[in-house]
C-alpha cells in the first residue's frame, strides 16, 4: 500500500558550507540548498514529506534534577542517500520553521524506499 498520501508537507534541506575569512582566518558558515532549482537567485528544491511532532512525554529528559522537554519532530520522506545529520531542514507552512537533524536519517523499511529523521528546532 502506498504511503504517498501522507507526504502532505513541503520541506527543504540545506547543507553547511564552511570557508575561511581571507582577512581574519575565521570560519564563515553559510547554508546552501542540498538541491537547488536552476537559475538565479538560488532557490532550494522542496520535497514532500510527512511531518509529525513527537508527544512531549516521549521527548523529556531529566537534567540536573529538572525535567526538560525537547520538542522533537519526526519526518518521513522518499529515500535519498545524500542526507546526513550535519544538515538542517526547513518545514514550510504558514510560517517556516527551521530544524536541526538530531537522529537519522534511517532506512525505515529496509528497502531504501523511505527515510526517517528526528529533528529539533534549530539553535545556533
Amino acid at each position: 500500500m502506498s504511503q504517498a498520501g501522507k507526504f502532505d508537507r513541503q520541506i527543504s534541506i540545506e547543507r553547511k558550507q564552511v570557508t575561511l575569512d581571507p582577512v581574519y582566518g575565521t570560519e564563515l558558515v553559510t547554508w546552501i540548498p542540498l538541491v537547488a532549482e536552476a537559475g538565479s537567485p538560488t532557490v532550494a528544491v522542496r520535497f514532500w514529506a510527512e511531518v509529525q511532532d513527537a508527544l512531549p512525554s516521549k521527548a523529556e529528559a531529566v537534567t540536573q534534577g529538572l525535567t526538560v522537554a525537547r520538542n522533537q519532530t519526526r519526518i518521513r520522506m522518499r529515500w535519498r542517500d545524500d542526507i546526513d545529520s550535519s544538515m538542517r531542514v526547513t518545514v514550510h507552512g504558514d510560517s517556516d520553521v527551521l530544524y536541526q537533524i538530531v537522529g537519522g536519517p534511517a532506512d525505515i523499511d529496509g528497502r531504501k524506499s523511505q527515510i526517517e529523521m528526528v529533528l529539533e528546532k534549530y539553535s545556533s
